[in-house]
């Protein structure tokens, strides 16, 4: 039953640490019977590039990248007699470079990419998750409409995050209809540094979240239950409990990840992961396996329902 769908490693990624071989090493360790391998897709503007990456360019990311792939399938080979490896890839969904730059990525490497981990780090350009200030400069560059730019302070803020929000969304749902990524990523990201944000609240935006939930369910994708919340300071997994409770009232499945950055973090939180979705009664999971069919994004992967009562497996009795 132990699975994970999303990790990344120092080797591939500047904000990781460790070898990736030592990330699959860890996984084994722990018990793990699926885990996906999936670095950041490259990105194609210099602009994009983030401060810990002054000495890559971007056609250094893409080299990173290839090399990523070519490493990945040497370990899914030498562990495959005692751990499933999957190999995919997180998104990148910036500007239409991003979204060229990965039909063609995905064509170049076809039957290399098992599944993508669908996810958005950016609003209007600007990274949403790197830290709070640059948090804040994103919401202070959201194009507003000229009847809002006389309101209040107060509801000049809110209006502020209400469009954040629908741009989230939008740029999400756009993700979602171009390549129907197999596993959505921390659907709710952008609330990172908000997470008591009752998404409700804004109703244009909730019915845009709700949109790209029954979008995804429709052409079979998996939801992340995605442990890193709580190493960010959540008291849930990505998602909270208002999302969850949405995914799961138009039937949507959820798979696990820890989101790992390291050996350190290979299922980090899982415990907690695992308490806050009983709590919130989920009661199934599912995970992705490779098939003979392609799925809805020409990738032949597809989602199974794990056996049983997962939260009983002697796994959890060893975290």
């Amino acid at each position: 039953m132990p699975h994970s769908h999303h990790s990344h490693s120092g080797q591939f990624c500047k904000h990781a640490t460790g070898l990736l071989e030592d990330v699959v090493k860890e996984a084994l360790n722990q018990g793990f019977e699926i885990y996906g391998l999936t670095e950041h897709a490259p990105r194609y503007r210099a602009e994009d590039l983030y401060p810990e990456e002054d000495d890559t360019s971007v056609e250094g990311l893409m080299t990173q990248f290839e090399a990523f792939l070519d490493e990945a399938h040497r370990l899914r080979d030498v562990y495959s007699s005692s751990l499933r490896l999957l190999v995919g890839l997180e998104t990148e969904y910036i500007s239409a470079l991003d979204t060229n730059g990965l039909s063609q990525l995905l064509e170049v490497h076809k039957g290399r990419i098992d599944y993508i981990v669908g996810s958005v780090h950016h609003v209007n350009g600007i990274p949403i998750d790197f830290d709070f200030d640059t948090y804040r400069r994103c919401l202070d560059n959201i194009p507003l409409p000229a009847h809002v730019t006389n309101s209040m302070e107060a509801d000049l803020g809110q209006e502020c995050l209400g469009i954040f929000l629908d741009m989230y969304f939008d740029a999400q749902f756009e993700l979602l209809n171009d390549f129907h990524p197999e596993l959505i990523g921390h659907i709710d990201l952008c609330r990172l540094y908000t997470p008591d944000l009752r998404l409700r609240a804004f109703p244009h935006a909730w019915a845009k979240l709700e949109r790209n939930v029954k979008f995804a369910i429709a052409y079979g994708a998996l939801f992340e239950a995605n442990a890193a919340a709580f190493r960010k300071g959540w008291r849930t997994a990505y998602p909270g409990d208002d999302v969850a409770e949405l995914i799961m009232l138009h039937g949507g499945h959820f798979a696990l990840s820890d989101d790992s950055h390291g050996p350190h973090a290979v299922g980090l939180g899982y415990l907690q992961t695992r308490d806050y979705l009983l709590r919130t009664g989920v009661r199934e999971l599912w995970t992705l396996e490779r098939t003979d069919i392609p799925n809805a994004g020409g990738r032949f992967t597809g989602s199974v329902r794990v056996n049983g009562n997962w939260w009983d497996h002697t796994f959890w009795g060893r975290k």
